[in-house]
């Protein structure tokens, strides 16, 4: 098959690509050029310049490659606000699953996660549902989950340093609860967040949210509303999610990424991380010298 070349460029990132694969990829794409790129964890590399996209997808797919074919005017330096969910995405759990297992219901719980994430029940009713079953939870049980359960996503903290290095804001938009979000945004110097505030009595929830649900359409509303504000002339605007829930959001981004995410979300971004962790989304950016 011969490659048509483009003036992009093809990233290709994994924890380990052996070289007869690197190789085979670069003809396939038509590039003339490899460049390993500096990482922690895993490998990546710049393939330039590259073109053939539906067969380069096939073969990555096939190989459990990440990629991501990136325009030259693409740098990191016009990134104005990265736009995060936090479950599953930001860190490696579903902090309402974790909360149900201090009362014995994870596994009930976590099916009605699931289906929401994969977009076959209302976010927002879906939401209410699992609240209501941690009726009379003691409030201490959110810091259990905090302390003990909550991981950062690998490569969350280089990524956010990233986006820092370049003036880039940050917001952490979640469906999620403010009992969380609010400790990760001290802990790791996140410019906003968003998120849903649970109502507590006596110290105890009373399986009630209080005020507004943060839902996909707020999600959508706040990306949409500070990329106005930050935008200016030439700016980008990322989004990075991984549930259904999360598509409004990401469809108001200039650059849509689903980070190890459901089929269906992975179907409607620019680019999906599977292989490798948060800071691998550095790399689908072009950097200056």
């Amino acid at each position: 098959m011969i490659a048509t070349v483009g003036t992009e460029t093809l990233i290709v990132q994994a924890p380990d690509i052996p070289t007869p694969s690197l190789k085979q990829l670069a003809k396939l794409a038509g590039a003339s050029s490899i460049e390993a790129l500096p990482t922690t964890d895993t490998q990546a590399f710049r393939l330039a310049p590259a073109g053939n996209r539906a067969a380069v997808a096939a073969f990555c797919a096939e190989s459990l490659l990440d990629f991501a074919f990136v325009p030259p005017d693409q740098r990191l330096d016009r990134v104005r606000l990265a736009a995060i969910d936090m479950d599953s995405t930001l860190i490696t759990i579903e902090c309402v699953d974790e909360i149900a297992d201090m009362l014995g219901i994870k596994r009930e719980v976590a099916a009605i996660t699931e289906s929401a994430m994969r977009g076959e029940i209302d976010f927002r009713q879906s939401l209410k549902q699992r609240v209501r079953l941690l009726t009379g939870l003691d409030v201490s049980a959110l810091q259990r989950v905090y302390d003990e359960r909550l991981r950062l996503s690998p490569g969350a903290e280089r990524m956010l340093a990233g986006f820092r290095s370049v003036g880039a804001k940050t917001l952490l938009v979640s469906g999620g609860f403010t009992f969380f979000t609010e400790r990760l945004k001290a802990r790791l110097g996140i410019d906003y967040t968003v998120s849903n505030i649970l109502e507590i009595a006596d110290g105890k929830l009373t399986g009630r949210i209080q005020e507004n649900i943060v839902d996909a359409t707020v999600k959508a509303e706040w990306i949409r509303r500070l990329g106005n504000e930050l935008r200016g002339s030439d700016g980008l605007i990322v989004g990075i999610g991984d549930g259904a829930n999360d598509l409004p959001m990401l469809a108001n981004a200039d650059i849509s990424i689903a980070y190890r995410a459901k089929p269906i979300v992975r179907a409607r971004t620019t680019y999906a991380i599977d292989q490798c962790g948060l800071d691998a989304i550095l790399n689908v950016f072009i950097h200056n010298p």
